[in-house]
């Protein structure tokens, strides 16, 4: 029987730890600052954020190319003879990776691709979820994979709070206008996404510590998350005494904390540093 291996976007934000336990491979998404395009994952997410801090030259990210995947499905298969992909993707409505990935696998019959209209964390957690049930029962078909993915797709829920908002503005996601009534009035927007968009759903208003706190109580709830199993995202910078404070909350209510996953570039491009998020599967 084939034998299924996973791939994902860099994007996904899992770790090597996790991609070389579950053998999923990852191809490299791409971030362009100081006149440079370098694939995200292959230098410190400070490096990027010490940058803007001197240009204000904000960074630009771009999806996987069709020479990515040219180059990762060749290597996955030649390595794998027999095997088939599931590429789970990185949101197509978001970037252009997906679509890349399907001119480059346009007529074989060995390469399965779906949108996991999910970014980050949300991503991890299902190719994850697929990876386990993967493993759990090696004799799985790429059809029944592909279900396991595609309900996975339509419970995961993911929303997260920009750890600063210049790198918004900077980027065009954000009016002047909005930026600065969110300045002035210390509003900070939940982005939550939904059907693959990332879309800001309210607003916050306090103190990041504040806000993280109030939203680290309300969002699974609100969400009707499963308790056990809730990722957590950091930006790098946000304070080791409020991610404590957010385990407690969630961990008083009887969630279980699988694990926190930092951004990347590619997210962290654009929600700063120091930024917060939930991920979880709704009932």
């Amino acid at each position: 029987m084939s034998k299924i291996l996973l791939m994902a976007e860099s994007g996904s934000d899992i770790t090597p730890e996790l991609a070389a336990q579950f053998g999923i491979s990852i191809v490299p998404m791409h971030v362009t600052f100081g006149g440079e395009t370098r694939d995200d994952g292959a230098f410190p997410v400070t490096e990027m954020f010490d940058h803007y801090k001197a240009t204000h030259e904000p960074p630009r990210t771009s999806g996987c190319t069709p020479h990515d995947f040219e180059v990762a499905f060749e290597r996955v298969l030649g390595e794998n003879p027999g095997a088939e992909i599931l590429y789970l993707a990185y949101s197509a409505c978001t970037t252009c990776s997906m679509q890349s990935a399907v001119m480059t696998a346009d007529g074989r019959d060995d390469i399965r691709i779906i949108d996991t209209k999910s970014v980050s964390a949300g991503q991890m957690a299902v190719v994850l979820r697929v990876a386990k049930a993967l493993r759990e029962h090696p004799e799985m078909t790429m059809d029944e994979a592909a279900a396991v993915a595609e309900e996975a797709i339509a419970k995961v829920r993911m929303g997260f709070i920009p750890g600063d908002l210049d790198y918004l503005r900077a980027g065009g996601r954000v009016s002047n206008a909005a930026y600065l009534g969110a300045k002035i009035l210390g509003l900070h927007p939940l982005i939550e996404v939904q059907d693959g968009k990332l879309i800001s759903t309210r607003k916050y208003r306090g103190s990041m510590a504040r806000v993280i706190a109030q939203m680290a109580r309300e969002y699974p709830e609100a969400n009707a998350l499963r308790k056990d199993e809730v990722y957590l995202i950091y930006g790098e910078g946000l304070a080791q005494s409020v991610r404590q404070e957010v385990e407690g909350i969630l961990q008083e209510k009887g969630y279980a904390v699988r694990g926190w996953v930092r951004t990347g570039c590619v997210i962290a491009a654009h929600s700063g540093p120091g930024s917060f998020g939930i991920v979880g599967f709704a009932e």
